[in-house]
């Protein structure tokens, strides 16, 4: 049984292999100058197709789309000389239809199909007997094509060479690193601030400032099934369930918007985009850095056992839902990019999407746009704010959230080189865990901080004095030869800490029993205000 499912998967292997991508070039009888490119689906085990369109002649396209080729019987009476032939797919191998096509002197067979397209595969034998092109046209281009050009046309059939890489990669790793890197940093000082100023929260306008929230393991576990869960939904209710995420994401993206923006700006002026994608990768953006902001992970432990799950889960979704989909389809890349046979052609947009910028078939075809999904920024992304904020707690000089973002830039690299080898949709989690959670701990484990860096204990006691802490706390007025002053403030908040009465108790310079209190009472009548410290019941 495990043999015979081995055998399957390398043969869908090997049909996704023979598959590839060409272009149909079809240009107006009457008036040569109007063209247009279609996306058509060939087996180069057939006939290979010419790479340059320089090098191929434009023959007229013999319409017998009601016919679908399969016996003698259905070849016209005028042979197909100089013609590409144009029938329905159905009743008869995809050999039967290419062989009496071209038996008539056609030099080339179009098959028009109505449902998804699959490469028209044979066997050995079959690929050597025939030497003319057969693709794949699918009905819904063959009818935009009536509809523009009427059914007298000129076609040329070629393939051409695919870049190695896009260019669009450059701006989507430049987003991605970016907003790792900004959100991390962002999300890692203002935790760490507002650690430190906490005591004044209730005296001004910080007091309505949001509250981060704590991941933990029961949490992670929720998230995740309903993750699995949310994309099965997808999968099978996509039509219905896509406007949803898209009003999710506008309110998401616009309440991430305004967090981003306020610190800057008081009213944000009216514009307009020109590109669809320019404002959503916008929205997105700003989305991430609300995210990364707002969700904080308290431990490395929950670090890892977040990333991990997703590890699993982000594999499972791509590599074996295609066994368990009758399609053969991985759910996550139908989810992502959108069922072919969706009725309302629209997309999720949790995603980062940048059209291709060089020419080519793919780009013509189902992947007009390289795409990465918001988990892909998210979930390394929380490793790295959870990085930043034990830099600054134990002055570090910020070497994990260095060393984090670096490592998840060369992850997504390693994805990218995936991706162009394979030539189909990766799980960027399968790449970016790996890198992110191996360095944060080779830092730890090379700095001797493992045991602090696994549970978070950096922040809960033992924390150093920061710049904020010094330079924005309360001070306390100087007792009049108080030999307290050349105690290090450090040793202060290595104390245990106290309420406000307590501390007001303790102060040397109102405890008459202490020798070096000074017997002078504040002339004013103000009272000492208490040193602020770090509570221990507050995570990172």
């Amino acid at each position: 049984m495990a043999a015979a499912r081995l055998a399957a998967a390398l043969l869908l292997l090997a049909a996704q292999v023979a598959c590839e991508f060409g272009v149909l070039r079809v240009v107006s009888q009457t008036s040569r100058t109007r063209s247009r490119d279609y996306c058509i689906l060939y087996n180069p085990q057939w006939a290979h197709l010419p790479h340059d369109l320089s090098k191929v002649s434009l023959l007229k396209l013999r319409d017998l789309s009601t016919t679908q080729l399969c016996s003698y019987l259905d070849v016209p009476a005028e042979d197909f000389t100089n013609q590409i032939a144009l029938v329905a797919r159905g009743n008869c191998t995809f050999y039967e239809k290419v062989r009496l096509a071209q038996g008539s002197g056609a030099h080339g067979l179009l098959i028009v199909s109505k449902e998804k397209l699959v490469p028209p595969g044979g066997n050995k034998t079959q690929y050597e007997e025939i030497s003319i092109p057969v693709a794949l046209l699918s009905h819904r281009d063959l009818q935009d094509i009536f509809r523009r050009f009427g059914r007298e046309v000129m076609v040329a059939l070629y393939a051409p060479s695919e870049p190695v890489m896009d260019y669009n990669m450059v701006i989507i790793f430049v987003m991605a690193v970016g907003t790792v890197a900004i959100g991390g940093y962002w999300a890692g000082s203002h935790d760490v601030k507002k650690r430190y100023m906490k005591h004044k929260r209730d005296d001004g306008p910080e007091k309505q400032e949001d509250e981060a929230v704590d991941v933990t393991p029961v949490m992670i576990c929720v998230f995740v099934v309903m993750c699995c869960f949310m994309l099965v939904l997808l999968y099978y209710f996509y039509d219905r369930l896509v406007y949803v995420i898209i009003g999710i994401f506008c309110l998401a993206s616009s309440t991430g918007l305004y967090s981003c923006l306020a610190p800057f700006v008081r009213k944000l002026p009216f514009c307009t985009c020109r590109w669809a994608w320019v404002l959503q990768d916008t929205l997105g953006i700003a989305f991430c850095l609300y995210m990364l902001k707002t969700i904080r992970l308290p431990t490395f432990k929950a670090c890892t056992l977040l990333l991990l799950v997703l590890f699993i889960y982000d594999i499972f979704f791509v590599f074996i839902t295609p066994f368990l989909t009758k399609s053969g389809n991985s759910i996550m890349v139908e989810v992502a990019t959108g069922p072919s046979n969706s009725s309302t052609h629209e997309k999720l947009p949790m995603v980062l999407k940048v059209p291709r910028l060089n020419t080519s078939p793919l780009s013509l075809c189902d992947r007009p746009f390289s795409l990465l999904g918001f988990g892909d920024i998210l979930v390394p992304g929380l490793l790295v704010a959870y990085c930043h904020r034990f830099d600054i707690q134990v002055q570090s000089s910020r070497i994990y959230f260095v060393a984090c973002t670096i490592a998840y830039g060369l992850g997504l690299l390693v994805t990218f080189v995936a991706l162009v080898l394979m030539q189909r949709g990766q799980p960027a989690l399968l790449y970016l865990v790996p890198c992110t959670l191996l360095t944060s701990c080779t830092v730890a484990l090379w700095r001797r901080e493992l045991g602090a860096f696994w549970t978070g204990s950096g922040f809960a006691k033992d924390a150093p004095q920061t710049p904020w802490a010094a330079t924005q706390g309360p001070v306390p007025p100087k007792a009049v030869g108080s030999s307290l002053s050349e105690q290090p403030p450090s040793e202060e908040l290595a104390k245990s800490p106290l309420s406000t009465e307590e501390a007001g108790a303790a102060d040397p310079a109102k405890d008459p029993d202490n020798p070096v209190a000074s017997p002078l009472s504040p002339s004013n009548g103000d009272e000492a205000q208490p040193i602020p410290v770090v509570k221990p019941e507050t995570s990172a």
